[in-house]
């Protein structure tokens, strides 16, 4: 069975986030004080704006590259939200001073382990379809 995912639903999500978030982060870099707020704003715009850069990047991969089972779109657009998370992370981090080589290689190492324990949990919750014999007639 060849279940291909169109573009066109993560295209228009893509460019939605992608404008919001790269807009947002452009209007909060130049037009605010690095206030509360605004750092709140600048940490879930850039959350938005690499997410929407990175889905249509993933949605390619898996296109390129697929797997058995097909990934669905909410694998799709959750790898792509690990890519936003990732960079407001270490963008929150850096804040503080804290990052490191280490820190950068163990964050992407552990997000990465979380994705491949959730495919694995995916993979084994499915069942295989059961095809009833009717020879009644």
């Amino acid at each position: 069975m060849d279940e291909h995912l169109e573009f066109k639903p993560f295209g228009v999500t893509a460019f939605a986030l992608a404008a919001i978030g790269w807009g947002g982060l452009y209007l909060v870099i130049t037009m605010t004080l690095p206030f509360v707020w605004s750092r709140w704003g600048f940490f879930a715009l850039l959350l938005m704006a690499l997410t929407g850069t990175a889905l249509p990047v993933v949605y390619y991969l898996h296109q390129r590259f697929p797997t058995e089972p097909p990934a669905e779109s909410n694998v799709i657009i959750r790898q792509a939200t690990w890519v936003g998370v990732y960079g407001a992370t270490l963008a929150w981090l850096q804040l503080g001073r804290l990052v490191t080589l280490y820190i950068i290689l163990g964050l992407a190492g552990g997000l990465i382990a979380a994705e491949y324990f959730i495919r694995i949990r995916e993979k084994a919750s499915r069942r295989p379809p059961v095809i009833h014999d009717d020879d009644s007639s």
